[in-house]
């Protein structure tokens, strides 16, 4: 005899979804008057290495759903770990979210925070049905780095790692440009 499970509520799925740590985002555009705009966006992943394509999933009630749907281009700011108020006032209700901060403008006036670890510039590739959601794919045309450790977020808030923990992670990882063992031998 099978047992008939119904699918979570919005509260289990966020609970559960909650448990996985993710970086923060701050994705970057223009409207339609060349004015910018931008939101905290922690649904963020590299989709592919060839073609380099990323994709971030934005609420289809929020502002930024229209801007990103229509524009040529985006910018993902990834944020650095002591940009907590940056993600904070992107996260907020609509005003000017970019009073007060430096920046300056990438491929197709999308603009590129100061302080952020990177900066990776995207063309609007398509965008797919994700639910409540859109999932907005980009074709990524430039990427910057810069040193420093990143903002990560888990179970509604932001996570605090000792410096030490960063080099225990650095110290272990493999050389730039070489593979992760886990990723070679993944059954996919």
């Amino acid at each position: 005899m099978t047992a008939t499970v119904a699918p979570p509520d919005a509260v289990a799925m966020r609970e559960a979804m909650g448990r996985f740590a993710t970086g923060v985002t701050v994705v970057t555009t223009v409207d339609a008057d060349g004015r910018p705009a931008g939101c905290t966006i922690s649904a963020f992943c590299s989709l592919s290495l060839d073609p380099p394509l990323v994709l971030v999933c934005v609420g289809r009630g929020r502002r930024m759903h229209a801007l990103l749907a229509a524009a040529p281009g985006f910018a993902v700011n990834v944020l650095a770990a002591h940009q907590r108020d940056v993600a904070t006032a992107f996260a907020r209700t609509p005003h000017d979210r970019f009073a007060g901060l430096a920046t300056r403008p990438g491929r197709a006036g999308a603009r590129l925070l100061d302080g952020a670890v990177a900066h990776i510039e995207c063309d609007r590739e398509t965008v797919l049905d994700g639910g409540d959601h859109a999932i907005v794919v980009g074709l990524v045309r430039a990427v910057t780095t810069f040193p420093g450790e990143p903002l990560l977020y888990a179970r509604g808030a932001f996570l605090d790692l000792p410096g030490p923990a960063w080099d225990r992670a650095a110290a272990g990882a493999p050389p730039a440009g070489a593979p992760h063992e886990w990723l070679l031998s993944a059954p996919w």
